[in-house]
This record gives structure tokens, C-alpha cells and sequence, in this order.
């Protein structure tokens, strides 16, 4: 009886979860027969490049230690068993009772003393968790099976044989690629401002992961521009601030402020909506538990047919699932602050559509406090039609919004935002029941691009403290805010860039995009993806003949589609760069996350494949 050679590429978080789900399966699948696993990836099991220990200390998380897990448990609808485990914040209070045995790395004793469930770890401690999960997992897996690690890149597959940089080469039976996002080379237009740097002794810095970015170029007191106001651009903040030696100091009455170095350069911020992501809450509801998903799940789904228009067919029902949240916590937890009861209230809004005359009624009727309403339109474009004098009137007013959100995402008695956030999420879980179903060019345009967006703006936020940094940054002038629907040419030798929101422009040396490249299959700096989809082997995901970006695959089982349009026997991918639109990077406990679902339909594919191939 022979072995299956099984390679999987990427052995961060997706690879080791998936290597979990084949352990987990493989009593039942692979009873006989032999395995071999192959971890391809230069960086380390687990931590895999993005949560490798060897990055800034200064970078952390933006989820609460509470709300990580890498591991299924009762919610987790799945064919393979549950195999219950600790979220990062159960492992650390694990490990200080003893009852995990590992020793923290030096600079992690403190952190590791300190953390609460509603802290946001570092990503050095968020490693050392997935190198735990990954030593976990391979002492579950049974004597059958094995794994060899391979620290170095795949780069192309010819005759099932996997080509490595280091000139070795793997023969795989089966192939799961788990690359996380897909790196780009620069789309024409940032190619066209690289050049333009390159004739005028300029500096361009594209799309990139901030972490992996040397920027130790930009010299003491350059004038940067800055285009994204997201998590790149928080990590970009710290390292060139802090990282550069600065110091933030806590003050007597409060706040922060910044002791420069003199070694930063003087950022100027500004992006589409020229505001930065709302920070996390920091509190828990207040009211009863919500019941999501109450108007856009599989049944409402189900009954809107096909060729469906996102904003005219589905935003209707994600706007008021979000506002179901955001007013069941309002009713729930702060009844003094309404004017209906909440049957009343529940009975009038199931039988509204969101947006409509009647609902702005009921809503101006129960509920007397403006702040106390929700907006989504204000929510998403609050700079929308403002206008300012001059670059000191925005700066103030836009310290005024920050510390305003800042306020509100601390104050438990505007907790009705946090139940506008759990609604959201409860909104993402649905979106696998959309497959198929919209118009193409709404999938990419509306879902894909604009809904995305606004869930990363509005649940995606930095932890609290780095909003508090950045009000200090903007008061020592390191940082200014350059506005909203930021536009940058090039002129006279320099980057310049103006916005909607004062007049004047801002020339600078030094222009850095601050956000992750957009999904292209086309635009893969992968050498082994470019090598497969040059090959047909690997295709884009076209939407009715729109392109997505994104590698096509399976939605049952994450088979890599072929050039053909048939699925691949025996290769597989799963993502955020593939069909799935995987949105989160870790799960949230508790929540049947859709991850889990994916990789337990992989991994069980993949045992009864080798089950076959072995015998």
C-alpha cells in the first residue's frame, strides 16, 4: 500500500486550520493508508508571513484576544467532529495557570501577565498562539500521516511535480493552495507614478503589506503624502513615528501626547471618505441578546430569485438587519432613551422597508435624541457636502469627529453601536447564500468593492488606543489631514495632491499607498501563480464575464476551476483570494464561521481522495 503526497502551499493560519480539519477527519476517512503532508512556506507553521514573531513589537491586532479562535466548536456546522480548543485569550489565561505548558518569549512575560479578554494582543503573542495551535495539531494527527516542513517558495508545477526556489522539487497527488492575499505588481496607474518617481528622483511607495515595506529612505522631516486612511495606514503611522524613537506619554488629565524624536517624517493623510476607520468598542451589550439574523437570511434570500441588484435588492435587507441590531440594543439596554415599548416598536418596524418615509417616522417618534439614531448614509460619507476654508478649519473639525467616535465607542451607553456591529457581522455569515444570484456587475462593483468597504470601515477599526495616537501625532504636527476624495497628480516634479475638502493642494516627494493591493489574478506577483494561470491550470474568477480578481474555485470544496471551466480532481485553494470572499482573518468563537465549514469540506475531500489513491 502505497502513500498520497499531499502539498500545501502557505502554512500560515488557512494552512494549519485546514491541517486541523485533516486531523480531525482522518479516524473516520483515512483509517488505512498513508499520508504525507508537505508545508511549503519560507515562513514559520502557524504565524506563517503575516503573524511571523520576527515584526514590529509596536504592531498588534485588531480583535479582541476574546474574540480569536483557530478552533470549531458547538456552532460550527461541519460533517467532521468538533474539536474544541481555547481562543487566544482562554490559551494566555491557560498558560499562566499552567495548565498549557509554554514559555512565553522574553519580551512577551509582561503581555502575557497583562492580557484581558477585551485586549488587543500584539501580533508577536497572536504568533506564538498559532505556533501552539500548529504543534497542537500535529501531535492530534494519527501515525499514518505525516508532515514535512519545506521553509522555502514553490514556484511553478510541471507533470504533478512541484518545482521549489531552493531547486527541489515535491511530487503532489494533491494540491491545496492557502497563500492568504494575493500580492500585485502595480496596476498601470501606479506603474505610471513609479516611473514618474523615477525620472525626478522622486520616492513612490505602492500597495503593499506595511509590515514587509522598507521605508527607512524617507528622511527626518520629509513631507509625505499618504492615500488610505485604513489598518495600513495605522501600522505605517507607528512605524514611522514611534518606530523612529518617538514616545507617547500619558498625560495627568488625560490623553495623549507625543515626545518626537526628530527622526519622523510629517505625514499628510487623506483617502474616499478622508476619515479613518471607526475605532472597536469597548464594552459588551448592555441589553438583551440579539436575535440575528432576523431579516437577511437564507429565507429572505431565498425568495428574491436571481439577477439581482445589490443596492436595489439586498442593501434594502442588510440596512435593516444593521438597524435591527443598532435598536434592539437601544430598546434593550437604554429604555430611558425611547418612547415606544419594544414590542410596539418590533411590530411597526418588521412590517417597514428600511429608507422609507414611514420608518423615518417611527424612528423621529420613538426614539427624541438625535445622536441616538441611526444614519447609515452620514455613517458612511460623513464628510459628504462639507466643505472648509482652509486646512486648519478640517484639521479641527476633523479632531472634533475623531475624538466624538472615540467617546462613543467607549461609553457603554452608546452601546446600540455595538449592536449595529454584531448585526453586521451576522450580515457577512449570510453573504454565501447570495452565490449565483446577483447581476455581475453588482457582485463586483457593489459587493465586492463598496460593501466591503463599509464593513471594513465600520467593523474593521483599529483598537481605540491607536486613534488616541493619532489625535497626539496631529497636535506635535507630525501628521495633517489632508481630506476626503483625495486626488493626486503629478506636477512640476512633484507629487500633488488636493481633496473635496479645502481649497489648496499639498506637494510633497514622497507619495505612499496605504492598503493592501486589490485582488488580481491577473496582476499576481506569485511566481507560482502567475506559472499556473499562464498554464490554464489556475483561472480568475470571471463574473459573467466580469473579472474578479480573485482565483476561481469550487464554493463546495475550494477545487481550483480550470481553463476549461471544470473543476480540478485534485487541486484545491481556499482564501480570501479565491470564490469563498473569505472576509475575516481569524473566527470569532461561537459563530459558525464560515471558514471552518470550508476547511472541513476540503480536508474531508481531500482524505477520501487519498483514502482511494492509497489503496
Amino acid at each position: 500500500m502505497g502513500s498520497c503526497q499531499l502539498v500545501i502551499v502557505g502554512a500560515g493560519p488557512r494552512g494549519v486550520g485546514l491541517l486541523e480539519r485533516i486531523a480531525a477527519n482522518a479516524a473516520e476517512l483515512l483509517p488505512d493508508g498513508r499520508l504525507v503532508i508537505h508545508l511549503v512556506d519560507p515562513f514559520p507553521p502557524g504565524p506563517g508571513r503575516i503573524w511571523r514573531y520576527e515584526q514590529s513589537p509596536l504592531l498588534r491586532m485588531n480583535s479582541m484576544s476574546e474574540d480569536v479562535t483557530m478552533f470549531t466548536d458547538e456552532s460550527v456546522e461541519i460533517e467532521g467532529p468538533v474539536r474544541p480548543g481555547p481562543s487566544l485569550a482562554e490559551w494566555v489565561e491557560q498558560v499562566r495557570r499552567g495548565e498549557i505548558e509554554h514559555e512565553p518569549a522574553g519580551d512577551l512575560h509582561e503581555e502575557f501577565g497583562e492580557l484581558l479578554s477585551t485586549s488587543f494582543a500584539t501580533r508577536r503573542l497572536q504568533s506564538e498562539y498559532l505556533a501552539w495551535v500548529y504543534r497542537r495539531t500535529l501531535g492530534e494527527l494519527p501515525a499514518n500521516i505525516d508532515v514535512v516542513e519545506h521553509r522555502t517558495r514553490a514556484v511553478r508545477i510541471t507533470d504533478d511535480q512541484v518545482w521549489l526556489e531552493n531547486g527541489e522539487s515535491l511530487h503532489a497527488d494533491q494540491l491545496v493552495l492557502t497563500i492568504g492575499h494575493l500580492d500585485a505588481v502595480p496596476d498601470p496607474a501606479a506603474a505610471g507614478l513609479a516611473e514618474f518617481a523615477r525620472e525626478h528622483g522622486l520616492s513612490y511607495y505602492p500597495a503593499g503589506y506595511t509590515a514587509d515595506i522598507d521605508y527607512s529612505a524617507i528622511p527626518p522631516g520629509e513631507h509625505v503624502l499618504v492615500r488610505g486612511f485604513g489598518l495600513a495606514f495605522v501600522d505605517l503611522m507607528l512605524l514611522l513615528t514611534e518606530g523612529r524613537g518617538g514616545r507617547f506619554v500619558e498625560q495627568d488629565g488625560g490623553g495623549l501626547l507625543y515626545e518626537p524624536s526628530g527622526r519622523e517624517p510629517v505625514l499628510h493623510i487623506g483617502s474616499r471618505r478622508g476619515v479613518p476607520y471607526h475605532a472597536k468598542p469597548g464594552y459588551r451589550l448592555q441589553g438583551e441578546p440579539l436575535r440575528l439574523a432576523r431579516f437577511f437570511n437564507p429565507e429572505s434570500i431565498g425568495a428574491l430569485g436571481d439577477g439581482l441588484n445589490f443596492f436595489t435588492d439586498i442593501w434594502p435587507l442588510v440596512a435593516k438587519e444593521i438597524s435591527w441590531g443598532y435598536y434592539s440594543e437601544l430598546w434593550t439596554g437604554h429604555p430611558e432613551r425611547v418612547r415606544l415599548g419594544f414590542a410596539e416598536f418590533e411590530a411597526e418596524f418588521a412590517e417597514l422597508a428600511w429608507d422609507s418615509e414611514e420608518m423615518h417616522r417611527l424612528i423621529q417618534r420613538a426614539v427624541p435624541a438625535e445622536e441616538d439614531r441611526l444614519n447609515l448614509h452620514r455613517l458612511d460619507r460623513p464628510l459628504a457636502g462639507e466643505r472648509f476654508e482652509n486646512a486648519e478649519e478640517f484639521g479641527k473639525h476633523l479632531r472634533e469627529y475623531i475624538e466624538a467616535d472615540l467617546a462613543r465607542r467607549a461609553d457603554p451607553e452608546f452601546s446600540a453601536d455595538l449592536g449595529g456591529f454584531m448585526a453586521l457581522l451576522a450580515v457577512i455569515r449570510q453573504f454565501g447564500h447570495l452565490a449565483g444570484k446577483l447581476d455581475p456587475a453588482s457582485q463586483v462593483s457593489d459587493v465586492d468593492g463598496w460593501f466591503h468597504g463599509f464593513f471594513s470601515f465600520y467593523a474593521s477599526g483599529p483598537p481605540p488606543r491607536r486613534l488616541h495616537e493619532l489625535l497626539a501625532l496631529e497636535q506635535a504636527g507630525v501628521v495633517s489631514f489632508a481630506g476626503a476624495e483625495m486626488r493626486v497628480i503629478t506636477e512640476g516634479g512633484r507629487f500633488v495632491a488636493s481633496t473635496s475638502s479645502f481649497p489648496g493642494t499639498i506637494a510633497a516627494r514622497t507619495l505612499i499607498e496605504a492598503r493592501l493591493p486589490e485582488a488580481s489574478v491577473g496582476l499576481a506577483s506569485d511566481e507560482l501563480v502567475r506559472s499556473l494561470r499562464d498554464s490554464g491550470l489556475l483561472t480568475e474568477e470571471l463574473v459573467q464575464g466580469l473579472p474578479s480578481g480573485r482565483i476561481h474555485t469550487q464554493m463546495s470544496d475550494g477545487r481550483l476551476i480550470t481553463a476549461d471551466g471544470t473543476p480540478h480532481e485534485r487541486w484545491y485553494s481556499l482564501g480570501p483570494h479565491t470564490s469563498t470572499r473569505s472576509v475575516a482573518a481569524f473566527a470569532r468563537p461561537r459563530t459558525n464561521a464560515p471558514s471552518f465549514r470550508q476547511n472541513d469540506a476540503t480536508a474531508r475531500e481531500i482524505l477520501l481522495s487519498s483514502g482511494r489513491a492509497s489503496r
